[in-house]
């Protein structure tokens, strides 16, 4: 495995351990000279969004990864962190919505990845289940 892909890899991980949602993974190796890949996750809270990129920076930092670049503010809707060769995009699926990364590059393999959080369905289950006992 490349080392982009490890990285884009583990930003995802850890993405879904801060119990982010809808975290895909393009592979653009093939379609840009400028990036190898994008790790676009959501969530409908600003403090989250903040949350899963503090999480994201300190896991990847932990590895010998710091961020290029940061973007976007508390309140922004979207923050992205630059890895030169992996770029990670945190947004509100509304603004997720509005421009659409992966349609823009809908030619790109990509990888979904199961996050962590639990449906509301499955924790009134468990909780049931704790009632029981």
């Amino acid at each position: 495995m490349k080392e982009s892909e490890a990285l884009a890899m583990a930003a995802a991980a850890c993405a879904a351990d801060e119990l982010a949602t809808d975290i895909l993974v393009l592979d653009l190796r093939t379609l840009s000279d400028v990036v190898d890949f994008f790790v676009i996750a959501s969530s409908s809270s600003d403090m989250h969004l903040q949350a899963i990129a503090a999480g994201i920076e300190e896991r990847l930092r932990e590895d010998g990864a710091a961020p290029h670049h940061r973007e976007g503010d508390p309140g922004s809707r979207w923050i992205l962190l630059d890895y030169f060769d992996v770029v990670v995009h945190m947004m509100h699926p509304e603004t997720r919505a509005f421009f659409s990364l992966e349609e823009l590059w809908g030619d790109a393999p990509r990888t979904m990845i199961e996050s962590k959080q639990l449906s509301v369905e499955t924790a009134e289950a468990l909780g049931d289940d704790d009632a029981d006992d």
